[in-house]
């Protein structure tokens, strides 16, 4: 199998939440090259070594970087997608500037032509139902009863390959009501507000920290001829959207949704379900924690992969 090295350039001080952050995607094969952890060896040891090879020495003035190891193959793809929303997320609380410059790069291969090339491995796909995402380079023979999504991610997060989209889209395909509105907090590639309208929503809104994500979104709703019932905000988590809705998803990861669950309450109708995936089943106790705080009730529990997604209403 092949392999993609990314690198996301943080600082001394932002490894140790970065790599949580990571952990919590699911992603355990990285690297961290920290030039303080290098200055530390070097005085411990300097006494007792002759010679340092000079391309160990060069990691001495190096920028501090944690290096990710993603496999060339649609799942990479959706979880590269994954780690760029998460850095963007924290860049954007990063006001201080501790954690560096937060930016990613590809070191063996240019992020334009990592976007094509996964698409080779990205096929039309089932899921749910009826719902079938189909790549908008592909052709597809519709069922009687299928709901064709057409997608094109680009680099934003929301394939459908993923397992924490898949359980999301097959709670919403039982939590769509013909005539219901939807809110999409970290919405992606749009797949999920998308997704509503063709199952029935009149509206639905995304919002995403991410401006590309925004923008890919967007561009999704005219592939699928839905502009005119969806909008998509570039915004942090809640900030920009007023309104109740009936249906409100959060894909996102543990602690943003952890974070957002006091907000939730606010913009639910009074029959209104909240979805909310993404969970590393080692955090999901304490994501539910969370929602039952906000005054929601978990009625509905999916796991998939290690992955946990909730269906919850407001409690009586």
């Amino acid at each position: 199998m092949e392999w993609t090295e990314a690198s996301i350039y943080t600082s001394s001080e932002g490894v140790e939440l970065l790599c949580g952050k990571l952990l919590e995607l699911g992603i355990s094969g990285f690297a961290i090259e920290d030039p303080r952890d290098f200055r530390e060896f070097l005085e411990e040891t300097t006494p007792h070594w002759d010679y340092v090879d000079d391309s160990l020495m060069a990691l001495k003035d190096a920028e501090t970087r944690v290096i990710v190891y993603l496999p060339k193959n649609i799942q990479g793809g959706e979880m590269l997608a994954a780690v760029r929303a998460m850095v963007a997320q924290q860049k954007a609380e990063d006001s201080e500037g501790r954690m560096g410059r937060l930016e990613i790069s590809c070191g063996s291969l240019l992020e334009e032509d990592w976007e094509n090339n996964w698409k080779q491995y990205y096929k039309p796909m089932r899921v749910g139902r009826r719902l079938v995402v189909v790549p908008c380079w592909e052709t597809y023979q519709k069922k009687p009863d299928d709901v064709i999504l057409k997608l094109d991610p680009g680099m934003a997060f929301g394939t459908g390959a993923h397992a924490t989209t898949r359980l999301c889209m097959e709670l919403l395909e039982e939590s769509v009501t013909p005539g219901c509105a939807m809110l999409d907090v970290g919405c992606g590639s749009g797949i999920l507000a998308v997704c509503s309208v063709l199952l029935g929503a009149k509206s639905a809104v995304g919002v995403d920290i991410d401006e590309l994500a925004a923008k890919i979104a967007g561009e999704n709703a005219a592939l699928n001829d839905v502009s005119d019932q969806t909008r998509f905000i570039q915004g942090d988590l809640t900030e920009k959207i007023s309104g109740q809705f009936d249906v409100v998803c959060a894909n996102i990861v543990a602690d943003v949704i952890i974070r957002l669950c006091p907000s939730i309450p606010a913009f639910l109708k009074p029959d209104g379900v909240f979805l909310a995936s993404g969970i590393i089943d080692e955090r999901s106790v304490e994501v539910e924690k969370a929602i039952q705080k906000s005054g929601l009730v978990v009625t509905d529990r999916r796991e998939e992969g290690g992955w946990v997604a909730l269906r919850c209403r407001l409690g009586e």
